[in-house]
């Protein structure tokens, strides 16, 4: 059976480094398709004696936001396994990109000109609906391209999990903003922040000390019980219901005590059941 990919989302967020990524990651890789093409792609993928197993296929925005969606459902109707993948990045990381690479948006209207922002705005509220049903969001807008293809092949360079779900925990902090990529986000800020104990101040959540003080209260055994409890109605309907990929957020002020702590415990909670997740710490060092 033949696997696809649909590569989509935010111009500017990275489309075109993703689907580099996945060539060298063994991918056949075809961009820019018009999804009026796509049946006939798989036709010739699936076709006897055919080479082609893995096909990745870039879907810009111009002209094509109508189509995605049904050719993606025609895809799947006829037996192959379909991942959608949607890049994402903040308005103010795709303005700074595009101003540094001095290109111009693919929906930037010369007869109406309406400025970079609200031509993002508007690209942005015309592919939520493809965002929706996307299996899986990677936002970028912190990602260098070596940490992209990092992401990538923790996602697409090997075999699909025994559980049915890659898992990923990300540790944030609120200052920073919310990641976008997230599909649950936990908010620990409820617990004494070691930031105000001298000594922990310096370390993180990954620091002993800082975590038998998180971990030492109440509160956090409490909150992990009924996070647990959660999960357990939560993971096995995911699964149920097909999604091949879930991120957990899980933020603090600053993301780097609290949420890092928590994050590693979440960790845990989901190996103990059958998951093996990929756990990070998107702002520890700042």
């Amino acid at each position: 059976m033949s696997e696809f990919i649909m590569i989509t989302g935010m111009s500017g967020a990275g489309r075109t480094k993703a689907a580099k990524s996945l060539e060298d990651l063994g991918w056949f890789v075809i961009d820019n398709m018009p999804p009026a093409l796509i049946p006939k792609v798989a036709e010739l993928a699936q076709a006897p004696g055919s080479s082609i197993d893995r096909v990745a296929l870039v879907v810009g925005t111009r002209a094509y936001l109508d189509e995605v969606m049904p050719a993606i459902a025609d895809l799947r109707s006829g037996g192959a396994r379909v991942r959608v993948l949607f890049l994402e990045a903040s308005d103010e990381v795709l303005i700074r990109r595009y101003e540094e690479n001095r290109r111009r948006h693919p929906l930037d209207d010369e007869e109406a000109p309406s400025g970079l922002a609200d031509t993002i705005e508007r690209e942005r509220a015309a592919l939520e609906p493809v965002k929706a049903e996307a299996d899986v969001v990677v936002d970028t807008s912190d990602l260098n391209d070596h940490q992209l293809r990092e992401r990538l092949v923790e996602l697409f360079g090997g075999d699909s999990p025994a559980a049915g779900m890659q898992t990923t925990v990300v540790s944030f902090g609120y200052k920073h903003g919310l990641p976008l990529d997230a599909d649950m986000v936990l908010d620990c800020r409820f617990l004494p922040n070691p930031h105000w104990v001298d000594e922990l101040r310096p370390h993180t959540g990954l620091d002993p000390d800082v975590r038998s003080y998180v971990m030492g209260f109440k509160e956090t055994g409490e909150f992990l019980k009924r996070l647990e409890k959660l999960l357990d109605l939560l993971l096995p309907a995911y699964v149920a219901e097909g999604k091949s990929y879930l991120t957990i957020a899980v933020g603090c002020t600053g993301g780097r005590h609290r949420s890092v702590v928590i994050a590693e415990e979440l960790g845990r909670v989901l190996r103990r059941r059958g998951y093996d997740p990929n756990v990070t710490h998107r702002d520890v060092e700042k």
